[in-house]
């Protein structure tokens, strides 16, 4: 099958690998990850390379941890044709492709060329931080569901753009959306309050996920703790739940 015909497109991409949703609502879910290089935040926890390579690491079979590279930036074709066989080859194991990164919206512009394409294959997941609105805006007929963050400063090292993310989260909250927050040791009750009267006075039907950190392989805040965080969020919104990286624990990409 040949990729659809569109204007010719190219990304700059880090990896493209088959592997399982370890964090929100879809863990356990086998995806396609797509993880694009960029990013408008620079956030203290992040743990995922975002700037641009030379090459795009790409794997050479779903899910066999054997990768080629090809050279940066990637064409529309190039991936598609990738895809494709990997559907082919090994159909119904994947549930979605994950548009990843850094911070995928970064590049909008190349998207709107991308969704329509990719999403002849498999319906598209958007993680994202959570920011660009208006980048979000003309690509969202082509996405199905989408994850996004709110950054607590007392992870991320730097304020909370609660205009940006109330802006996306009204954009995004009737596409299949859910909301992460990253907590640690660091978070106060009051950050997490105010993400659980953000959620609620916006989307007081999309679910907010805490998210414990992982610092050298283990979760970084007591049990207690999150015991603790979740019941004052739930006081205001109470569609939380708790879940960690699970592909951390099982050494999963």
């Amino acid at each position: 099958m040949p990729v659809p015909a569109t204007p010719r497109t190219e990304a700059q991409l880090i990896e493209v690998f088959s592997s399982i949703q370890g964090e929100g609502l879809l863990v356990g879910c086998r995806q396609i990850f797509v993880r694009m290089a960029g990013c408008n935040l620079d956030c203290a926890y992040c743990d995922t390379p975002f700037e641009p390579v030379d090459d795009c690491r790409i794997e050479d079979a779903p899910g066999s941890g054997n990768f080629l590279s090809v050279p940066n930036p990637v064409a529309l074709e190039t991936l598609f044709n990738i895809l494709f066989d990997w559907e082919r080859e090994a159909p119904g194991i994947h549930h979605s492709i994950s548009l990843t990164g850094g911070e995928p919206l970064v590049q909008a512009g190349v998207l709107g060329e991308w969704l329509p394409a990719l999403r002849k294959l498999l319906p598209i997941h958007l993680e994202t931080n959570g920011t660009l609105h208006k980048a979000l805006e003309p690509l969202l007929p082509h996405i199905d569901s989408v994850a996004m963050d709110i950054k607590l400063p007392s992870q991320t090292g730097a304020d909370t753009p609660w205009q940006d993310h109330l802006n996306f989260l009204a954009m995004a909250r009737d596409s299949d959306c859910q909301v992460k927050v990253v907590i640690g040791e660091e978070t106060s009750g009051r950050e997490v309050e105010n993400a659980a009267r953000m959620v609620h006075q916006v989307a007081p039907l999309v679910p907010l996920i805490l998210q414990p950190v992982t610092r050298k392989g283990e979760i970084a805040i007591t049990a207690r703790m999150l015991i603790d965080l979740q019941t004052r969020a739930a006081r205001i919104h109470p569609a939380v739940r708790i879940i960690p990286q699970t592909h951390r624990f099982i050494g999963l990409l």
